[in-house]
């Protein structure tokens, strides 16, 4: 049970039906009622959620590699990645589609589309600010503590 509160990785029911996973419930995001229910056992046949986790997780590193060293900036970086992600998932996409590779279940990507579509849509992303960080404010430490003090 000690191995599956560290690494969250269950095994058995008996662990996920643990007194102290009961416990812990609130706190680890429907990890627990989900492995309880009966839809644990409707997993895709291949049996991860993302389709090639190894070829994936590769140029995740790639691209961080690229950033440390100076090569591309983050949003270039992070752009060359899902660019990256997109053509391999379309190959395992047209595999799948043509013999089933990943038993039926592996991506189906959406039509590319523009980045603004998405923009103002309920739950979409924020627009860009024209200032994303603002020069930072120096205040002194006496007038700090005063602020506080007065409240």
């Amino acid at each position: 049970v000690k191995k599956s509160h560290v690494g969250l990785t269950i095994i058995r029911d008996s662990t996920i039906n643990h007194p102290s996973f009961t416990d812990r419930a609130p706190k680890l995001g429907g990890l627990v009622e989900f492995y309880r229910s009966p839809d644990r056992v409707s997993w895709t046949p291949t049996g991860i959620n993302v389709p090639d986790y190894p070829k994936l997780a590769q140029l995740w590193w790639q691209q961080i590699g690229d950033v440390n060293s100076g090569a591309f900036t983050p949003q270039e970086a992070m752009d060359r990645l899902a660019s990256e992600m997109d053509d391999i998932m379309a190959r395992m996409q047209a595999a799948d589609e043509a013999s089933k590779t990943y038993g039926g279940c592996g991506p189906r990507l959406n039509p590319k589309v523009d980045p603004a579509e998405w923009l103002g849509k309920p739950n979409g992303p924020a627009a860009k600010l024209a200032n994303e960080k603002e020069q930072g404010q120096t205040i002194a430490y006496d007038d700090l503590i005063q602020r506080w003090t007065n409240k």
